[in-house]
């Protein structure tokens, strides 16, 4: 299995639009942050997770010329809003491209990209076969097994995505414990870390560090990170041993 973080930067994107703070102002390369996405390369598919208004960039920049799938974790903006962008996909693989998400979730792609779903279709425009999933039981992709990680985004239930011994989750700030338990065994874990600062819907650096401290995984990479969060060369210091920063661009294998 092979992950790609396409972007890992939180709904802004680093550098934020005006903002002349350090981290926008850094020349760093690993303090330029997409909005957050993964690329999941296993047996010959490739799953894309989330779907936000960088996807175009992040697919000629990672050079993918084929998806089987996407699974949406929610429908936020910055998840969902690179939907349209799958016409060239479309149109190579001779196929409406497949959609995993919950049930809300496919209700607002439903509402906001309403002119996909219309009885009598444009020639050209996207092609997406909807198909819905709970936090419940698990789905294949061909044959790929894939364990929804239900997890709240404040008052929000969304999902993480478990695939064998990688979980992925992004936005969350709460976990129960019985999906907790769902996470036991993992041992590459990407989770959502926003801010050194508390925050009233997505995890804080201290409470990300809680999770990968109870789950115990080989190796953990935080994402989905805002500007708040500092200079990548510096905070990437404060990490236990077995916990990373991702960055655009960074291919990691299990």
């Amino acid at each position: 299995m092979k992950i790609t973080f396409l972007g890992t930067g939180t709904s802004q994107g680093l550098p934020v639009i005006g903002c002349r703070c350090r981290v926008c102002e850094s020349t760093d390369v690993k303090d330029k942050r997409l909005r957050t996405s993964a690329l999941v390369e296993v047996e010959g598919k490739n799953i894309l997770i989330d779907i936000g208004p960088d996807f175009r960039e992040q697919m000629l920049r990672s050079k993918v010329r084929h998806l089987d799938a996407i699974l949406i974790t929610h429908a936020h903006r910055d998840h969902v809003a690179g939907i349209d962008d799958i016409r060239p996909f479309n149109y190579y693989q001779q196929r409406p491209m497949d959609i995993y998400a919950r049930a809300n979730a496919i209700a607002t792609i439903r509402r906001d990209y309403s002119y996909i779903f219309e009885k009598h279709i444009y020639p050209g425009l996207p092609e997406a076969n909807l198909v819905e999933v709970s936090g419940d039981a698990s789905f294949d992709v061909g044959d790929i097994n894939i364990m929804p990680i239900e997890v709240m985004h404040k008052d929000l239930p969304i999902l993480g995505y478990r695939i064998g011994e990688f979980t992925y989750i992004t936005d969350a700030n709460y976990i129960s414990e019985h999906e907790m338990e769902k996470l036991k065994g993992t041992k590459l874990l990407v989770i959502n870390a926003l801010r050194i600062e508390p925050h009233f819907s997505h995890f804080s650096l201290a409470e990300a560090l809680q999770v990968v401290n109870y789950i115990k995984p080989e190796r953990a990479y935080l994402t989905h990170m805002s500007h708040e969060m500092g200079l990548y060369g510096e905070v990437s210091k404060m990490l236990p041993p077995n916990v990373f920063f991702a960055y655009d661009g960074l291919e990691i294998e299990l």
